[in-house]
């Protein structure tokens, strides 16, 4: 089974199993590190949204309309999107999971995981709970930790993971520091940075995170440039 994951700025991914293209947290407009836009993407699968800050669904809407794909999120947000007529017409209905629940999709089994973030939407709506996303797809495991704080219970969704993909931008989630706390907590085979470098406040050199996930951890650390893609 194929997997791949390109790194499309900010902590937007696109997630390729086989022939489904998975987009997690699209953010593109108003992204000033995006190289792409929302009208650019076609043959998409599914949305995944993590939680429901403008930097992580600002796009979502226009690009699960134009693709007439599910949104997968958590269950405030899916009555979000239902309230906008998703679940109508062409339109298939969001699906709205919660913290520890799981869903076999055709790419995979897909778990809801907590992340220790806030969560309101653009409009001010309340979001739910901020979540991350383990992904099982053969053999393989993924770790989407999202928009996080360091937690020690990371231990006991994502331990030995093949691939993690972890925030470092500090500020609004965990730094680097932190970050090896994570790795050195979850012991992934190969770890990538994420949710840094868009704007001046998040800002942080991956070489240099790299050179520490080597120095102190077991795991092989994988740094995408914008746009580029990692085979799993």
């Amino acid at each position: 089974m194929a997997i791949a994951l390109t790194w499309l700025s900010h902590a937007s991914w696109l997630i390729e199993v086989d022939s489904h293209r998975i987009l997690l947290d699209p953010f593109f407009t108003d992204n000033p590190a995006a190289q792409t836009t929302a009208d650019s993407w076609d043959s998409i699968s599914h949305v995944l949204v993590s939680h429901g800050h403008f930097d992580h669904v600002k796009d979502v809407e226009a690009i699960a309309r134009r693709n007439a794909c599910p949104i997968v999120c958590n269950f405030e947000i899916s009555q979000w999107y239902g309230d906008k007529g998703f679940g109508s017409g062409d339109l298939p209905a969001p699906i709205g999971m919660n913290i520890g629940g799981q869903i076999e999709l055709p790419f995979g089994k897909l778990k809801m995981v907590p992340a220790v973030h806030s969560s309101t939407l653009p409009d001010g709506s309340p979001g739910g709970t901020a979540a991350g996303f383990v992904l099982t797809t053969g053999s393989r495991s993924l770790y989407f930790a999202c928009d996080t704080a360091f937690f020690s219970d990371m231990k006991h969704y994502a331990y030995g993971v093949d691939v993690a993909v972890l925030p470092i931008g500090d500020l609004y989630t965990m730094g680097v520091e932190d970050c090896l706390h994570a790795i050195q907590t979850i012991e992934p085979l190969a770890v990538l940075p994420t949710h840094y470098g868009t704007w001046p406040p998040i800002a942080q050199d991956p070489k240099t995170w790299a050179e520490q996930v080597r120095e102190n951890t077991s795991a092989k650390p994988i740094v995408l440039g914008i746009g580029e893609r990692y085979e799993i």
